[in-house]
């Protein structure tokens, strides 16, 4: 299982709640169309004020090859297209991993 996980800073002319209606409504009803995604997450800081980032996702793939499907496709050209209208592709690292789960007592 691979998994993209990314530091989100919003562009700067978007309030913290319109960055975040956005995110986590259209823009997440559009990501959940992504062929091949099996898991999908976002997290908001506790503290918007004092953080430095305003979010993190996570969106799990089969593996690389099924994660670069779905970026080229129509529709995840449309989700890279929409995020960059509200979220500052420059900032924010982007990682793609391998999660080893340690313990989960969910």
């Amino acid at each position: 299982m691979i998994k993209l996980v990314n530091i989100v800073v919003r562009k700067p002319d978007y309030s913290f709640d319109e960055f975040v209606e956005r995110w986590t409504g259209p823009h997440a009803d559009m990501a959940k169309e992504l062929p091949g995604l099996q898991k999908y997450s976002t997290s908001l800081p506790t503290d918007p004020e004092r953080s430095e980032h305003d979010g993190i996702v996570e969106l799990y793939f089969e593996d690389m090859g099924a994660l670069k499907s779905a970026f080229s496709s129509e529709i995840g050209e449309r989700v890279n297209a929409d995020a960059a209208e509200f979220i500052d592709m420059e900032q924010g690292p982007t990682l793609y991993v391998e999660e080893t789960t340690q313990l989960d007592r969910t």
